[in-house]
């Protein structure tokens, strides 16, 4: 094909299978001329991302087109890293405008857009894909996350959505064993003493704020979403007992929902349950207050 135009259906075939974006070193080897794409840029059909890299027919992309268009624009041996990999792994959320990727150290320099991590050596061990888009492994992502400062109650929720989905404790062991001397490996290794899989399942992110407040303030950590007095209960503390419901602005406003939270009152005094409810705001400006309210009632204080 050397030479000759290129189909447009074999263009768009490949621009498919990578979110719309393709690498000028692609189109050659396709058999594309470089004039053949100077023109094709001329015309609009390609548009320029980053230098040797384009988006066909359009250029807007969505998120796994940019995430193959930072990739290829880092060069041969580029990997998605860190809280993108994350992100694609759906373990934890990013809402970071950054692209993370990762290449050996004298690889491309910094690109607009691209968060680079060079590194001086990645093993081929801790590299798989996405639908052919080259990613760290889940657990090679988690390390990552940890070397970049993630620790305590947000790093075990991250091994929690890794565990359940991806993958089990011993590629967490592999890894630390390979890169041993690496950061983040100390603060994983800390994390795992502790871990227990599944141990603290909560459903929002005040509930995480509050298993982190607790952790923060030597309260023992409590069972979250257990049923109580026939109702799931945000937090509870068996041996006191004591519910703590954490209640948001967003969920608690509505007529009905606070005809409900007072029933769900009434239901724990029937049951001699002692209960408190503490709010957003409290939890995340009021942390001190809340703690030692918590202590009191958990009779520790």
């Amino acid at each position: 094909m050397k030479g000759q135009l290129v189909p447009s259906r074999v263009l768009a075939v490949l621009a498919a299978k990578q979110g719309g974006a393709v690498a000028r070193r692609q189109l050659i080897a396709l058999g594309m001329t470089k004039a053949e794409i100077d023109r094709r840029v001329a015309e609009g059909q390609l548009h320029v991302l980053y230098r040797g890299v384009y988006a066909v027919g359009h250029r807007a992309l969505g998120v796994t087109g940019r995430r193959w268009a930072a990739v290829l624009a880092c060069g041969d041996g580029a990997v998605l890293s860190h809280a993108s990999a994350a992100a694609a792994w759906e373990i934890r959320p990013s809402a970071s405008g950054l692209i993370d990727v990762s290449v050996n150290r004298g690889g491309r320099t910094r690109r607009p857009g691209i968060r680079l991590h060079c590194r001086r050596f990645l093993p081929a061990t801790d590299i798989t894909q996405i639908d052919g888009l080259p990613i760290t492994t889940p657990a090679r992502t988690v390390l990552d996350l940890a070397a970049d400062g993630l620790r305590g109650r947000k790093l075990e929720a991250v091994l929690d959505q890794a565990e359940r989905k991806l993958l089990d404790f011993s590629d967490i062991e592999g890894v630390l064993r390979r890169c041993h001397r690496q950061p983040g490996t100390a603060a994983l290794r800390t994390v795992l003493e502790r871990y227990a899989p599944g141990s603290v399942d909560t459903r929002s992110r005040l509930e995480e704020m509050c298993i982190e407040l607790c952790d923060g303030h030597g309260i023992p950590r409590p069972s979250t979403n257990v049923v109580v007095a026939g109702r799931t209960r945000d937090l509870f503390w068996p041996h006191a007992p004591l519910v703590v419901e954490a209640d948001s602005y967003k969920w608690h406003r509505s007529p009905s929902r606070l005809s409900d939270d007072r029933q769900r009152d009434v239901e724990l005094t029937l049951a001699g349950i002692p209960y408190v409810r503490f709010t957003y705001e409290q939890v995340v400006d009021r942390p001190d207050y809340v703690a030692r309210t918590t202590l009191r009632l958990l009779g520790t204080s």
